[in-house]
């Protein structure tokens, strides 16, 4: 026998001797990818899930190898990159008769009670930024509980994680209304559960979301600290994954930032595929407020449209509120918005949390909390690669979002030399270009400091 036959027989062995949900979550998301001597490659969905997977399970899996083959066999991983959904091809339209306003695609028969009908996907604007999550949502939309199952969406305030989770969920009313679509935000699931314990309604409340065909949970990072909703939500999830159910989590921040969660929950959330929303460029920027323009029936020159676009690079609900504020004050006072009426007007909007209002100290916080460190760690004299890499992620930072100079950021970090937050800055950005996911967490970050800034 091969490696590739003694790792089916450890399957066959291990779920005989398993809890069947517990094989299932676990064993179910492991490919055999190679081998070569003593060594076998396997492929997991995470690295989330690697790391859950070596501290619990990795020993069960060498000693049932070592039990049938009479050697030690070394585990290597890798990650499966996910498979961007292809998306169908546009369907050709036929012409309309002059005259007549284009057809709409028909809304469905009756609007979902919890959804907002203007979030479809029709109306979501795809770009780089939001274009593999857009494809999953898509393709979950027309096989839900088999495509992408559990679906994982995160990203900022203002990104559009609500729009395409509602808009998923009216995509599968429209499809097939008979399926039991339930849509919630976090705090609600929280609110609801602990109205059923006061009320003794606990029954009730098991039923209502065990038997869904498709939930969707909105801001599950809610869900912090809050140990019996975690619970509850643990025991629904295995009931409706089982069940085949498709279950949709939003949050604001990527799984592993995610704080006083059960691991075993974490494990369930991200068994399945993980999509996040990034800020959006400035030709998608251009895009939605094109788009919404048309909708709200404003009407706006190209140029200002443009200039709101370069300088409202936050997230859409800002672009939003630029173009409505410059609109109402043009309609109000009948005036034509000129290029030099819409910088006056958005001067403030423009210059966003001010570079001088976000402090060091806050830029030091975000950093630490995203490290599992605290302030003091950074602006410590310890040089261990897990203090000095976040030191230098929270210096390049600062340089990139405030007006200090390098002598005035290195006095923050214990009294450094200019040239240390020079080096720091320089190692940043190298590793920026060089690692995409690296670049993901800095933008990240930058997002977190902004939006604390900002309120």
């Amino acid at each position: 026998m091969n490696l590739q036959d003694f790792w089916n027989e450890t399957l066959s062995q291990l779920k005989s001797q398993m809890d069947e949900g517990e094989f299932s979550f676990v064993f179910s998301s492991l490919q055999y990818e190679s081998s070569s001597g003593s060594t076998m490659t396997l492929s997991v969905p995470s690295a989330f899930f690697r790391d859950q997977l070596k501290g619990k399970y990795l020993v069960v899996l060498e000693d049932k190898l070592l039990e049938l083959t009479g050697q030690k066999i070394e585990f290597a991983f890798t990650l499966r990159k996910p498979e961007i959904p292809t998306r169908a091809a546009p369907v050709e339209e036929k012409s309309e008769p002059k005259g007549e306003p284009p057809r709409l695609p028909k809304a469905p028969r009756k609007a979902h009670s919890q959804l907002n009908p203007d979030y479809t996907l029709q109306n979501y604007i795809v770009g780089k930024n939001n274009e593999f999550a857009y494809s999953c949502a898509v393709s979950i939309s027309k096989d839900p509980g088999n495509a992408y199952n559990p679906f994982f969406l995160y990203g900022g305030v203002g990104l559009g994680k609500t729009h395409l989770i509602q808009a998923l969920g009216n995509a599968i009313h429209h499809n097939n209304d008979k399926l039991v679509v339930t849509y919630l935000p976090a705090e609600s699931f929280v609110n609801e559960f602990l109205s059923s314990l006061q009320n003794k309604t606990q029954s009730a409340f098991k039923n209502k979301y065990r038997n869904v065909d498709v939930l969707l949970i909105d801001d599950i990072h809610d869900l912090q600290n809050k140990k019996d909703t975690q619970e509850e939500l643990f025991n629904t999830f295995n009931a409706l994954y089982e069940a085949k159910k498709q279950l949709v989590f939003t949050s604001d921040r990527p799984p592993q930032e995610l704080k006083a969660f059960a691991e075993r929950l974490l494990s369930r959330l991200t068994r399945g595929i993980i999509a996040d929303l990034q800020l959006p460029t400035w030709e998608t920027r251009l895009v939605i407020l094109r788009t919404k323009m048309v909708s709200k029936g404003i009407h706006l020159s190209d140029a200002v449209l443009e200039l709101v676009a370069k300088n409202v690079s936050t997230n859409i609900r800002d672009l939003e509120a630029a173009m409505n504020k410059i609109s109402a004050y043009g309609e109000l006072l009948k005036r034509e918005i000129t290029i030099d009426v819409a910088q006056e007007q958005l001067k403030s909007v423009f210059a966003g949390p001010s570079q001088q209002n976000i402090a060091i100290d806050l830029v030091q916080r975000v950093v630490a909390e995203a490290h599992n460190l605290s302030v003091q760690d950074l602006k410590g004299k310890k040089r261990t690669q897990a203090i000095t890499l976040p030191r230098q992620i929270a210096m390049f930072l600062i340089r990139e979002l405030t007006e200090y100079s390098t002598t005035e950021v290195g006095m923050e970090f214990g009294g450094r030399d200019h040239t240390t937050v020079m080096h720091a800055v320089q190692k940043i950005e190298d590793k920026v270009k060089t690692e995409p996911n690296f670049e993901i967490k800095i933008q990240n970050l930058i997002r977190t400091v902004r939006d604390r800034a900002g309120s």
